[in-house]
């Protein structure tokens, strides 16, 4: 990476060139986000996995902008046009739209107006009017150019075309451009009006029928919901600044005298404004701000993933799992501690009383045959009254019963992933087994899934899916590195994720542990096919042997580091498990000892923390909760309910909770706090647990309003 970009990088980041240059390096050298963060914390500062995303990221654009520099150049000087002048302008131009401006005078262009003028020959006549130094007649002048054949019939028609030439002239001055562009992002104000004839059917864009905004100051949420109603024909939008303005800097910057050409430049700059400049900018400013809505977007969509995914497991539990149902049922399955199917059966608790009391006999049997730990039910159709149902059956002893959040069972139970899992069943078992595994562990069953499908972000459909995609893949990649994986149980979505893995290699993983059984040992993860040492050192330390012969294969300690832990033991004259297991023996070590010219303090206070829980889970650890009693609908909620809830979703304006009712109530960002509350992720995440109080309810349009503040309603 070109010196110039890391200093630009670290400049822009306020970090150490050192440190983004060595992670730029890393990066370069095919390590992933997670393994830097974790292993290599010496060379980088010890960033996090935010900070080397963004260097990565940054790294990325700078180099896109020197790939746009050099193909730039080559077309100018494959032209003949390239002076030592417009070189240094477009080495030295600091972003892509200072590039396109110096590059926009020597674009080659369709045949524009200025183009036909060119044509005709009036450029000279163009050159005298913009230079405004003329003595004698302007129309004496322009009668010079009046030629039929190539189509000059007059002298208005002269200066017409020569005005096209001058208004082009303009509107491709660099510095001219920079101006109104600055006038833009300061003073343009969003507007948008409805098309005539769409107020009815367009009822949803109600709201901005007529809105205007300043566009410094328009929020992500609202620039996507103006973006789909412009696309949808319902309004018609602008982002201008005022035209008069403009025009006049353009004028003032352009007209040097009084005369007959002034007065033709001064027409000139100001169609360049309205004709050329003001839509091409407005496109940019369009580009920019969906640009920035899309990452406020992405943003939040990426927080409320991380929540989801790093969800408190109940862990290896004997779950019973419903996913329940009206008319077809509730699908009953058992699964054991490691998540494999031993039963499924259908019952209707919501039925007859017949059927209510086969289900309570079927679900008690069930609960004595397995020795079920906890039940699992489904929050959608049905799952407030399934969970009445068994709360209120005497299952002989105490046993958990959770609701959990079943947004994307449906898409899994219908997947590759759930076929090949669970090839003799139908997808509503799969959902039910889905359900319970959830429970058991939220980050193993969650990866099998699209997280587009989880029910979590904001404007999801209509930001870039490429950046989206990233975006998610990083989070995943994360989570799923921090908690570690198991390596001789570990589903193949989940292998995929892991560091330097990928589904190639997930797959050559998953087929020697079927040819050779389990794994005895981390180094026996060489014996795979295609597992370089690039592979194994970037997997290995997130990969975990529970019952491996060296207690170091089941913590977070990388096999690069076991000779340093095996000589720490050898000099405390105890083995590695000693050292494990007492903390007397930890707390003896002298780190300092251990310092290296690659080895340093923050990987060494890893080290002997990991020793002390090897394997942890950073999880928070698990807690039930249960909704309200008294209400099960949306009509049995009254304004002024105090009820428990859970956060599904996180947007800019405020937070969605479920009190238990089938329809997730909103608690606008005014409402979730008794301060002021810059954005709702600073206050809520999802999967947290709340105390809200019910505002308003709006059962015909299905809308619940809540606050978290602690009295009063909305100030």
């Amino acid at each position: 990476m070109p010196q110039t970009h890391e200093t630009l990088v670290a400049t822009e980041l306020g970090l150490p060139t050192r440190s983004v240059a060595a992670t730029a390096a890393l990066l370069d050298g095919g390590a992933t986000v997670p393994f830097i963060a974790r292993y290599r914390k010496e060379a980088t500062g010890s960033l996090d996995e935010v900070v080397i995303t963004r260097i990565r990221d940054r790294v990325a654009q700078l180099r896109k902008l020197d790939e746009r520099r050099q193909s730039i150049l080559s077309s100018l000087a494959e032209r003949g046009v390239l002076s030592d002048e417009l070189e240094n302008a477009v080495r030295d131009a600091p972003t892509l739209t200072a590039l396109e401006d110096v590059y926009l005078p020597y674009r080659p262009k369709r045949r524009t107006r200025a183009a036909i003028a060119r044509e005709k020959g009036l450029e000279p006549l163009a050159d005298t009017i913009f230079e405004q130094a003329m003595a004698g007649s302007l129309q004496q002048e322009a009668a010079r150019y009046i030629d039929a054949d190539r189509g000059v019939a007059d002298v208005e028609a002269a200066l017409a075309g020569a005005r096209d030439i001058v208004a082009e002239t303009v509107s491709e001055d660099a510095e001219a451009r920079a101006e109104i562009r600055a006038l833009f992002e300061h003073r343009a104000m969003v507007h948008s009006r409805v098309v005539k004839g769409r107020e009815t059917d367009g009822a949803t864009y109600r709201d901005y029928f007529d809105w205007q905004e300043p566009l410094a100051r328009i929020a992500g949420h609202r620039i996507h919901a103006l973006l789909r109603a412009e696309r949808e024909g319902v309004i018609r939008l602008s982002i201008r600044p005022e035209e008069e303005t403009a025009c006049a800097y353009l004028v003032e910057r352009f007209v040097t005298d009084q005369g007959e050409a002034s007065a033709q430049v001064a027409e000139a700059a100001q169609d360049a404004y309205k004709r050329l400049i003001a839509p091409s900018i407005e496109n940019e400013f369009r580009s920019a701000l969906k640009e920035r809505a899309d990452g406020e977007a992405i943003r939040v969509f990426a927080s409320n993933l991380k929540d989801l995914l790093m969800a408190p497991p109940l862990g290896q539990k004997r779950v019973l799992a419903i996913d329940p149902g009206h008319r077809t049922g509730g699908k009953v399955v058992c699964l054991d501690t490691q998540g494999q199917l031993l039963t499924h059966a259908v019952i209707y608790p919501t039925g007859s009383d017949g059927q209510r009391a086969e289900a309570a006999r079927v679900l008690k049997d069930l609960v004595k045959q397995f020795a079920v730990d906890a039940i699992a039910i489904g929050n959608g159709t049905a799952g407030r009254e399934t969970e009445h149902f068994v709360r209120g059956l005497d299952l002989g002893r105490r046993i958990d019963v959770i609701l959990v959040n079943e947004s994307g069972a449906s898409v899994y139970s219908a997947s590759a992933i759930a076929r090949e899992e669970f090839p003799d069943h139908d997808i509503t078992v799969r959902g039910a087994a889905s359900i319970g595994r959830r429970l058991m562990d939220p980050l193993s069953e969650l990866v099998k899934i699209d997280p587009r499908s989880i029910g979590v972000g904001q404007y999801q459909h209509d930001v870039d899916s490429g950046l989206l995609q990233q975006s998610l893949d990083d989070v995943v990649e994360t989570c799923v590195n921090a908690v570690g994986v198991e390596l001789n149980t570990a589903s193949r979505p989940l292998l995929t994720r892991v560091s330097g893995v990928g589904p190639k290699l997930a797959e050559n993983i998953l087929a020697y542990r079927r040819d050779h059984g389990p794994f005895g040992t981390r180094d026996e993860l060489r014996h795979v096919p295609r597992l370089g040492e690039k592979a194994f050192e970037q997997a290995a330390g997130f990969l975990r042997i529970r019952d491996s012969e060296d207690p170091l294969d089941a913590s977070a300690v990388h096999p690069e580091r076991y000779a340093l832990v095996r000589r720490m033991a050898a000099d405390l004259g105890c083995s590695v498990r000693d050292l494990m297991r007492d903390e007397t023996l930890r707390d003896a070590i002298d780190v300092q000892r251990y310092v290296s010219d690659d080895v340093g303090l923050p990987t060494l206070t890893d080290i002997v923390s990991e020793l002390a829980r090897p394997g942890r889970d950073p999880r928070p650890r698990f807690s039930g909760f249960s909704f309200d009693s008294r209400v099960h609908e949306i009509v049995d909620l009254e304004p002024g309910m105090v009820l428990p809830g859970m956060v599904t979703n996180v947007v800019d304006f405020g937070a969605f909770v479920d009190v238990g009712v089938h329809q997730d109530g909103l608690v606008h960002v005014s409402q979730l706090a008794d301060r002021y509350v810059e954005h709702p992720s600073h206050v809520v995440r999802v999967g947290q647990t709340v105390v809200v109080r019910v505002l308003e309810v709006d059962v015909d349009r299905r809308r619940i309003a809540l606050s978290m503040r602690s009295a009063g309603p909305a100030a």
